[in-house]
């Protein structure tokens, strides 16, 4: 099966093979990718290697890379709401929380592309020993950035989005939608015993999950809901803090470390 690796800040992901397709998810700088199918107008079906997720993006977004570099883990992640770095020499600003597969923090080679980092990113691990002073600190990066329905960065994200992305630098792996996610972690019986990093989902009146945000505490919860903002919560739900009026219905609170 073919790898390749993202050379865009942030690469859309689209249900069909076309640039008006829906948008069901995006890709970061550095993410790997296996490519499932191919179609005209280079046009790929790509499974993404960090959540599985399946989506089609265009080659001018990848470079093929070999599969030692594809198993390769990542080593760094870039703290600056925007990084510099170089490609062949031509520069380009990566969004917060971009992932590096790197031997070290100043360059690395992907495919036909020299990659140099102008900012030097940080030791990433992978450990699922969360930090909660450093989940805070991360989401409270993308605060105020817009909703944006498939959106994964600083430039714009959805609510499953923002809580993987948040997840993903304490080393906590979560599946990439709402629904997807509350089938994670272990249930928290009542939101009085909810603690800073515990993710609450709410449902629609189906019955049907879809929206999820991290909890600051058993009162208040940051999530991305028209922008990424920080909200009173009860039993019933959330309240926004401008209006005043209930805007979600909680379902269940889940707990991951």
């Amino acid at each position: 099966m073919p790898y390749a690796i993202v050379i865009v800040p942030v690469a859309p992901l689209r249900a069909a093979a076309s640039h008006k397709s829906e948008m069901i998810s995006q890709l970061l700088w550095g993410a790997c990718v296996e490519i499932m199918e191919t179609a005209p107008g280079g046009w790929v079906q790509v499974k993404n290697q960090y959540d599985e997720y399946t989506g089609w993006a265009t080659m001018a977004h990848l470079e093929p890379i070999e599969e030692v570099l594809f198993r390769t883990p990542a080593t760094w992640y870039f703290p600056g709401w925007v990084n510099r770095v170089t490609m062949n020499g031509q520069p380009m600003q990566v969004p917060f929380g971009c992932l590096v597969k790197s031997p070290d923090n100043n360059a690395t080679q992907w495919g036909n592309i020299t990659v140099k980092f102008e900012d030097k990113p940080l030791p990433y691990t992978n450990t699922a020993v969360a930090d909660v002073t450093a989940l805070k600190q991360a989401a409270m990066q993308f605060l105020n950035t817009a909703y944006l329905w498939g959106g994964v960065s600083v430039f714009g994200i959805d609510c499953s989005g923002f809580t993987q992305n948040v997840f993903k630098l304490s080393g906590i792996p979560l599946w990439r939608d709402a629904y997807q996610q509350a089938t994670q972690g272990h249930l928290v019986d009542f939101l009085q015993e909810a603690r800073l990093g515990d993710l609450a989902f709410f449902d629609n009146e189906e019955g049907r999950i879809t929206h999820v945000g991290i909890l600051l505490n058993d009162h208040e919860i940051i999530h991305s809901s028209g922008k990424v903002r920080i909200d009173p919560i009860d039993n019933q739900g959330i309240i926004n803090a401008d209006t005043g009026l209930r805007t979600h219905q909680l379902r269940i609170i889940k707990r991951y470390f």
